[in-house]
């Protein structure tokens, strides 16, 4: 994320808490479990955001370590107890060689500038059969948001993204693959979004966007998720995130 990518998040970051900050926490649980996290763990949050995957770790007694390119990001991931949060992104890790026992990225790895550069640099930061966890959304069929961006797109005469290669079945597994990394667990999970209201609806869909492109696109998001809309007057957009953790060279064999 460029410096003035981490300036437009910064600019949502409260906006981001209320909304997205524990959308992926369904991944937590069996994700975490896999890499072995427990108390004492050493863990690294690539990509920690508001701190809300921090703030789990400590619950689970893990040692909390966090790093964010976006300020605003940082300053509320570091009120989080015990949590360690630093300026930084997967391109560049602010922390020693060996210095970690996992490293997590959430929704985060799609981001950097160099996908196997930054994976190069979780495995100097672990230890020597360290496991890195990574969780991406799942391939557009899965995810209804999809629907929502897909509608947006056309809206503003763009092309709707096409899936990349860290959303398809088996995609995050290869990449960590061809990275040098074992991959030893993987798995879906079923991550549903939820807006109470019209309102927070398009708050959450068109987060970031300036006052008149809201404006201009709000009917757009309504319109699109009506086939999401709950008899009380909400929304559940139901997602889902693939997950996969592996390990790096060196270490104990893991138990059969």
């Amino acid at each position: 994320m460029d410096g003035g990518g981490a300036e437009r998040w910064s600019a949502v970051a409260d906006e981001w808490a209320a909304s997205w900050g524990r959308v992926a926490a369904p991944v937590w649980g069996p994700m975490l479990t896999a890499a072995g996290v427990g108390p004492g763990t050493r863990v690294l949050d690539v990509g920690c955001g508001t701190g809300e995957l921090l703030a789990h770790l400590g619950a689970l007694g893990a040692r909390g370590w966090g790093v964010d390119p976006a300020p605003a990001m940082r300053a509320r991931a570091a009120l989080v107890p015990g949590a360690d949060v630093r300026d930084g992104d997967a391109d560049r890790l602010p922390f020693g060689g060996s210095s970690m026992d996992v490293v997590v990225a959430v929704n985060a790895l799609q981001f950097a500038e160099d996908t196997f550069g930054a994976l190069d640099e979780v495995t100097r930061v672990l230890v020597p059969g360290g496991a890195v966890a990574v969780a991406n959304w799942a391939e557009g069929a899965r995810n209804d948001l999809d629907v929502v961006e897909r509608a947006v797109a056309r809206a503003q005469d763009d092309d709707p993204l096409p899936d990349g290669e860290l959303r398809a079945p088996g995609g995050l597994a290869a990449v960590l693959a061809e990275a040098g990394l074992r991959p030893v667990a993987s798995g879906i999970a079923p991550t549903p979004w939820h807006a109470t209201d019209d309102d927070r609806l398009v708050r959450g869909l068109l987060l970031g966007e300036d006052p008149a492109t809201v404006e201009r696109l709000a009917p757009v998001v309504v319109a699109a998720a009506r086939p999401f809309r709950t008899a009380a007057g909400g929304y559940v957009l139901r997602n889902a995130f693939r997950w996969v953790v592996a390990r790096t060279p060196g270490g104990s064999p893991d138990p059969a």
